[in-house]
């Protein structure tokens, strides 16, 4: 496991033979735009080609070559049905999603504009394709809603971030290059690019757009916006032919190399390079930029929002800061990083002829108020419509506990009426973490995002998405009375997720295992004013259309989500810890005669993340060529309280194997699952698991597959970018204080007791290793180590290696042959 939130994403390749080091001989499939595999090329030693998007390993020990053995070592058969797979892959992969939405009232007052952010993998250039897509919504007199689709989206080609400003007139769009050449800034009007900016980077690097440093705010006269950007990379030293180049030198340049300089740490799994985001503001009208003065070099930037203006008072930034202590620890998946928020003011003031000019003399009377000194966490700020108050989220818990993820608060601090921050500012909690929820109730609250304008019209109700058990559900929350509602529907076992706000009124997407995503409409009832409650209108939409296959393949699947009694229930186990777990089973709607069809368990990683019953194409894949899923939420899993989620650090390996194991013994005692054709697949956390129950149950799988899998946490130790983690998950609540980063052998030992390579000498069953060479979350030399020594004990193993993917192997390629991969080894081990 490891802060990889999300369990299986996706890809894969082919192989050499580890045993037999003939590699020219040995040619590698190739795909076509419809992803048969329609030729081979020759691969020479140590010399891939540009168009080669990876390498591979594959190790197999049976020893017994098939009669017709093809060219890359694969028998004819076996070629077949890759190449039936993957037509049926390419249709669930060309599904798009849609990843954020806006809403806008038009200049005539008539109806409302909504504008859609989609996304679709684009397998040939092995990158995502971004559209724009916008709608009209309008009300009829009877009280029905339609949208009115633009006919075509608009692709937004080489696009990394786009934001509207708050009336809606202009459109910010961000282009970073992927070279040294300027960051571009584009100001969009409602008919034409209105401005064009080239900042180079002298001034700073790449604009953040990952969503979790990235903050692009527009002040409210849509003159200023305030980002977060890389610091300009520091001077390195220049080497020539005579040696050392002083700077400033005048010698004549026959000829020089930038050398390397000190290394700097970087923020670890998919921020390598990325060192020092900063703060900035640029000036629309005059496209000039400003660092924001007085942030000291200890602080990473994220998440910017303008604080409320006053005509005539000093304009703040209200932005979170984390501190990289001594070292920076990997962030991505990982809450537990202590954070808060600050206030600055602006470098850009009102002169006299109103114009905006950088401040004089800023160093002077700038100081950087810390907002939340008396709470551990503080992130994603939002003030309230009247600028009376600051809500934000926290993840105390996690930061107290040590555990990378864990349940949410939500709080508020009044914003004093001059203007001013106030370090003393009280917090008032909102939303407390809950630690045991009664049956049916509030979980808790476990949100990855809050949306830009999150209020309705009171100006006191959020509304948020949050992970409700095995779903994910919208809620309203009044942040004065802390009273929470759940507004999408209760009786659902379908995932919800709140994409905008129109006034009082919701645009939501809809989805499950077996339904791709819907456009949902949602207006609260009227006359429900002691408990609100809301009606969702299915809206016509062009948005993730599939094809007829994809449909009639999809309608002869079901679902639902399975509640499992623990096992092993003790005294000293919480009362949170004792509940049920939860799996949510996709199968066919009939059977073929009394036979059940093949079982794959999936596992989601983390281990402190969970798996919702949103649509994922690639498991939806896999339903459609003859599986059922088991997909388990173990104790430990987000969405079920904190004592359920704390019960896990110090008992990887073993409670949450046995949660597994329960679960599929639950599935066999139903009849949904034949005990002789069950195989298991988990990526990070979930491939500690799967190579944990092979070891443990080695009987009990015909086949298994591992995507960047933690198989030794004494070797991840030394080599992560969260060594932290491993400490925390071995030796629990007391792993936080002891964490080094120089191991005892005691401590080692026991991270190697508790990792699944101490199980291997059991294992059995034929295992895929699907690994991406970058990840640094769980270095690639973890995966190779299980494999290498399962092959050495005579295990059957094939090990696909992705040279340019990170922990998520997320590149449309890399995901495509992933899940390709999968469905093939399966089909071999569970006929």
């Amino acid at each position: 496991m490891v802060p990889l939130s999300h369990l299986i994403t996706p890809t894969s390749k082919w192989c050499l033979n580890l045993l037999r080091p003939r590699f020219s001989s040995l040619s590698l499939p190739t795909f076509s735009h419809t992803h048969h595999l329609l030729k081979r090329f020759t691969a020479k030693p140590l010399c891939l080609s540009s168009n080669q998007k990876f390498v591979c390993f594959a190790m197999d020990v049976s020893g017994a070559n098939s009669i017709k053995e093809m060219p890359w070592g694969v028998d004819e058969a076996t070629e077949g049905e890759y190449a039936s797979q993957s037509e049926l892959l390419q249709e669930f992969t060309s599904i798009s999603t849609v990843d954020k939405a806006w809403t806008f009232k038009p200049e005539n007052g008539k109806g409302v504009q909504a504008m859609f952010s989609i996304s679709q993998p684009n397998l040939l250039a092995n990158k995502k394709r971004k559209y724009i897509l916008s709608s009209h919504i309008v009300k009829e007199s009877d009280g029905f809603t339609s949208f009115q689709w633009a006919p075509f989206p608009v692709e937004m080609t080489g696009v990394s971030t786009m934001v509207p400003s708050p009336s809606g007139s202009k459109l910010l769009v961000v282009r970073n290059s992927e070279n040294e050449s300027p960051t571009q800034f584009e100001i969009w009007g409602a008919s034409e690019v209105e401005k064009e900016f080239h900042i180079p980077h002298s001034v700073h690097g790449s604009v953040y757009s990952d969503g979790w440093f990235e903050g692009i705010s527009w002040n409210s006269d849509e003159t200023l916006i305030a980002y977060v950007a890389e610091e300009p990379s520091p001077s390195k030293p220049t080497f020539s032919g005579l040696g050392y180049k002083k700077r400033g030198s005048a010698e004549k340049d026959c000829g020089s190399w930038k050398g390397q300089g000190d290394w700097e740490e970087d923020w670890g799994e998919t921020y390598a390079g990325k060192r020092q985001p900063a703060l900035f503001v640029i000036n629309i009208n005059s496209g000039e930029v400003c660092g924001v003065e007085g942030i000291g070099k200890s602080l990473s930037i994220g998440q910017v929002v303008w604080a409320p203006s006053t005509k005539g008072l000093h304009q703040y930034l209200v932005f979170v800061g984390w501190s990289s202590g001594r070292r920076k620890l990997g962030i991505k998946y990982c809450y537990n990083r202590p954070c808060a928020l600050y206030a600055v003011r602006a470098p850009f003031h009102e002169s006299e002829a109103n114009e905006l000019r950088p401040k004089e003399n800023v160093s002077e009377d700038v100081q950087v108020v810390n907002l939340t000194q008396s709470i551990s966490s503080a992130f994603f700020p939002r003030f309230s419509p009247d600028g009376k108050f600051l809500v934000f989220l926290s993840a105390k818990s996690s930061v107290d506990s040590g555990a990378h993820s864990a349940t949410d608060s939500l709080h508020r601090i009044e914003w004093p009426t001059d203007g001013k921050p106030d370090p003393s500012a009280k917090i008032v909690d909102v939303v407390p973490v809950v630690m045991c929820a009664e049956d049916g109730c509030f979980p808790g609250l476990y949100c990855s995002s809050i949306l830009g304008k999150p209020w309705l019209s009171d100006g006191y109700t959020m509304i948020l998405s949050s992970y409700w058990r095995s779903t994910q559900a919208i809620i309203s929350v009044h942040v004065q009375s802390g009273k929470l509602v759940r507004i999408s529907p209760g009786d659902s076992d379908f995932s919800w997720n709140v994409l905008a706000l129109d006034g009082d009124n919701c645009v939501a997407v809809c989805s499950s295992p077996i339904d791709v995503p819907q456009i949902k409409y949602g207006c609260p009832d009227e006359g429900s004013s002691t408990v609100p409650s809301w009606s969702w209108a299915d809206i016509s939409s062009p948005i993730s259309r599939c094809s007829e296959k994809v449909r009639t393949l999809l309608s002869s699947l079901q679902f639902s989500v399975m509640k499992i009694p623990v096992r092993g229930v003790t005294e000293n186990l919480s009362e949170g810890a004792r509940k049920p777990i939860e799996a949510i089973f996709v199968s066919s709607k009939s059977k073929k005669s009394d036979a059940c069809d093949p079982l794959i368990v999936m596992l989601h990683g983390g281990p402190h993340s969970v798996s919702v019953s949103s649509f994922s194409k690639s498991f939806a894949f896999l339903s459609s060529i003859g599986y059922s899923l088991l997909i388990v939420n173990y104790r430990g899993s987000l969405g079920f309280g904190e004592e359920a989620l704390q019960s896990l650090p110090g008992k990887v390996g073993s409670q949450d194997v046995n949660d597994v194991l329960t679960a599929i013994d639950h599935a066999i005692d139903m009849g949904l699952a034949d005990p002789s054709k069950v195989s298991v697949l988990g990526g990070s956390h979930g491939g500690f698991l799967t190579t944990h129950l092979i070891g443990q149950a080695p009987d009990k799988f015909v086949a298994a597959a591992v995507r960047n899998p933690v198989c030794n946490l004494a070797l991840m130790v030394g080599t992560t970018d969260i060594p932290d983690w491993c400490f925390v998950e071995t030796c629990g609540s007391e792993g936080k204080s002891i964490f080094t980063e120089a191991p005892s052998a005691e401590q080692l030992k026991l991270m190697h007791s508790m990792s699944p390579i101490s199980h291997l000498s059991k294992v059995k069953t034929p295992t895929l290793f699907l690994l991406g060479a970058q990840d640094l979350r769980v270095p690639v030399s973890n995966g190779l180590q299980y494999a290498r020594a399962l092959k050495e004990k005579g295990g059957e193993a094939k090990v696909i290696v992705f040279p340019n993917d990170v922990h998520g192997i997320e590149k449309p390629q890399s995901d495509f042959e992933t899940f390709l991969n999968i469905g093939v080894w399966f089909k071999k081990y569970c006929k």
